[in-house]
């Protein structure tokens, strides 16, 4: 079990004794943080009893836990929807470079194919050349 830390604090003008597993510097993080809040509210309504002060912040400060609360919901869905999409586009990158590689694969067989035809032409119009060449032209009926 971890070390309990008892630390002397003063809020709204009060020492308290306070004890918590947590570091002393946070436990007095968070008795300023409450004292200062208790001022706030004292500040706006100098009537107010301490106790009365202390429910007031109270009730502010768990409001704003449940505000936050609510927009770190909000942040994880988000969080969530923004990891599900790129899970997507991650597979659809993917897909997609496949389907470059294979397209790529196509492009050079089909370039060897048209450098096959390219000579194939050649030969074709060397053999029309050389029969061309080697007739004379009464050959031809004239």
């Amino acid at each position: 079990m971890a070390e309990k830390n008892r630390v002397t604090v003063r809020i709204a003008g009060n020492e308290y004794v306070i004890s918590g597993s947590e570091s002393p510097e946070y436990i007095q993080k968070v008795a300023l943080f409450v004292d200062r809040k208790i001022s706030e509210i004292t500040r706006r309504n100098h009537t107010l009893s301490t106790s009365m002060a202390s429910v007031l912040t109270s009730v502010n400060v768990v409001d704003e836990m449940f505000r936050m609360s609510e927009t770190l919901n909000l942040l994880e869905k988000e969080y969530n929807d923004l990891k599900r999409k790129n899970q997507e586009l991650k597979e659809e990158n993917q897909r997609l470079k496949s389907d470059n590689q294979k397209l790529k694969e196509r492009e050079n067989l089909l370039s060897i194919e048209l450098t096959k035809k390219e000579v194939e032409l050649k030969e074709v119009r060397n053999q029309l050349n050389n029969i061309s060449g080697n007739k004379k032209p009464n050959d031809y009926g004239g």
